[in-house]
């Protein structure tokens, strides 16, 4: 393993980040739960409950987070969403209203990151650094744009366990993994049904299990442990338990960084100019450009 990958001898690195979607990622995903106010109360829970829960578990642990907030939620809960903020966590944009980027052209896709970039910055006196596409994917060119509008870094893609560059763009990547996320495993509605075929809610303590053992081999490899939480699911008073036990396993380690994701990928660039040769991401810009 290569002993300068982390700051001061760390074997790995730990980004925990949190997307703060209120109810806005659900209509996205589902539209048919549009105007189901028991259904939608479910993600709403986040807002009442899971974010000052999640907020008191990462004091405790005295972790960073990255959170995500598209505009519209930070026009609807401006003041904790400044709260967040003066907390000291990281701030990124996630669009305005968790947009869904697969069924938008470029130009739609940058109107709707510039709204809710605007937005995070009247909202917190600050331009974010961090970006996440909440459907994960974005059309050819808007990697350069961000860049562009001073976007350091984006959780969005899949494809490693290390950071990587977007292909020139000079975009840091922080990969993300379904299976260090919490909606996988507990996001439920009964109707409409959420996730289509249902069922879900899985035992706390296999989910935790499992975790646990992500995180016992991402750090004997040396690798960057990217987490996805979201308040209304990690937040709620039994769950919010999974996660302290966890951030307890990996505090009492003393060779973890736990950054936020501006400072990994500070730290990525700082040392590396490319992505090692034969990179996924290399190779799918490679035909993408021959099929153009």
């Amino acid at each position: 393993m290569n002993q300068e990958r982390w700051p001061e001898g760390a074997r790995s690195a730990v980004v925990l980040t949190v997307d703060f979607n209120d109810d806005l990622g659900v209509r996205t995903q589902v539209p048919a739960i549009e105007g189901r106010e028991k259904s939608l109360s479910v993600w709403r829970y986040g807002a009442k409950r899971g974010v000052d829960r999640l907020l008191e578990a990462l004091d405790e642990f005295d972790v960073p987070a990255s959170w995500f907030v598209p505009g519209r939620v930070a026009e609807t809960h401006r003041e904790l969403v400044r709260r967040i903020d003066v907390a000291r966590h990281e701030i990124g944009v996630s669009g305005y209203r968790c947009e869904d980027f697969d069924v938008l052209g470029l130009d739609a896709q940058k109107q709707a990151f510039d709204r809710g970039h605007a937005t995070l910055a009247d909202t917190i006196g600050r331009s974010a650094q961090g970006f996440r596409s909440f459907t994960g994917n974005w059309a050819p060119g808007f990697a350069s744009y961000l860049r562009d509008r001073g976007i350091a870094w984006s959780s969005s893609w899949r494809g490693d366990d290390l950071p990587y560059f977007h292909h020139d763009a000079r975009l840091i990547e922080l990969p993300l993994h379904y299976e260090l996320e919490d909606e996988p495993y507990f996001a439920f509605n009964l109707a409409p049904a959420v996730p289509v075929g249902q069922s879900r809610i899985a035992s706390y303590r296999e989910v935790l299990g499992n975790w646990k053992h992500d995180f016992d081999a991402f750090h004997r490899f040396g690798l960057c442990f990217v987490m996805r939480l979201h308040p209304e699911i990690i937040g709620t008073a039994g769950r919010i338990g999974i996660l302290r036990e966890l951030l307890a396993t990996m505090r009492a380690r003393d060779d973890v960084w736990f950054a936020t994701g501006s400072q990994v990928a500070q730290w990525w660039r700082s040392r590396r100019n490319a992505n090692e040769p034969g990179h996924p991401v290399e190779i799918y810009e490679r035909h993408r450009s021959v099929l153009r």
